[in-house]
C-alpha cells in the first residue's frame, strides 16, 4: 500500500473525533491527499448498520450479533474506501477501527479476544493502521462529556465503560510502536500538537 493509515481510538467523550478532524484539516493545509472516515459508517451499507448498532430500541441485540455487525460494516468500508485509497497513496484517517471492537466487545462485553482478532484479520484483509492514537479519559468524565442524549453503547453502565478503557490501555501497552497514548489533560491545541509530531515522524522518517 502506497498510502498511510492513521486511526483514532478512545472511550466515549475522549475527543478523538475532534482531533481526527483537526489533523485532516492540517494535512490538507500541507497539501497532502487525505481522506477522513468514521466507523461504523463511511459508506451507505455501513451507515445503515451503524443505525442498528446505536439505536437504543435494539435492547435484545446479543453481544455476538453486535460484534459481527461491527465487522460487517468494517468489511464493506475496507472494500469500498480504505483499500482503494491506500493503493492510490492517500493518507486515510479513520475514527475507530478494529481496536474498538477488541476494547468494546472484547474487554467490555467479555467476548473472546482471540476470536475477535481472527474475524478482524479476515474482514480487514490484513490491513493494519500504521499509527493509532489512543485518546485517554476517565470513563465517568468521558460519559459526562458525551452529553445528555446517549446512544445504545453510551447508555451502558459505568463498569462497562471502565472495562473498555482498561482494554484500550492494555492494547497500548502491548503495541507501543503503533499505539500512541495521548492523555487529554491539556487544551485541544496541545493535544493536536502532540499528534502532529507523531504524524510528522510517520510521513517523514
Amino acid at each position: 500500500m502506497k498510502g498511510k493509515f492513521i486511526t483514532f481510538e478512545g472511550s466515549e467523550g475522549s475527543g478523538k473525533s475532534t482531533q481526527a478532524k483537526l489533523l485532516c484539516r492540517y494535512l490538507k493545509e500541507q497539501h497532502k491527499k487525505v481522506l477522513h472516515i468514521r466507523e461504523p459508517g463511511g459508506v451507505i451499507l455501513s451507515e445503515m448498520i451503524r443505525k442498528m448498532l446505536l439505536d437504543v430500541k435494539n435492547k435484545t441485540m446479543t453481544k455476538e450479533c453486535e460484534m459481527l455487525l461491527y465487522m460487517a460494516a468494517r468489511a464493506q468500508l475496507v472494500e469500498e474506501i480504505i483499500a482503494p485509497a491506500l493503493r492510490k497513496g492517500i493518507i486515510v484517517v479513520c475514527d475507530r477501527f478494529l481496536d474498538s471492537t477488541v476494547a468494546y466487545q472484547g474487554y467490555g462485553c467479555g467476548m473472546d479476544i482471540a476470536l475477535i482478532k481472527s474475524v478482524g484479520r479476515f474482514v480487514t484483509r490484513g490491513i493494519n493502521p500504521d499509527l493509532t492514537f489512543l485518546l485517554d479519559v476517565g470513563a465517568k468524565k468521558g460519559l459526562q462529556r458525551a452529553g445528555k442524549f446517549k446512544d445504545r453503547i453510551e447508555s451502558r453502565s459505568l463498569g462497562y465503560h471502565n472495562r473498555v478503557r482498561q482494554g484500550y490501555l492494555a492494547i497500548a501497552r502491548r503495541e507501543p510502536n503503533r499505539v500512541k497514548l495521548i492523555e487529554t489533560k491539556g487544551t485541544k491545541s496541545d493535544t493536536q500538537e502532540e499528534i502532529r509530531r507523531f504524524v510528522s515522524r510517520l510521513l517523514n522518517p
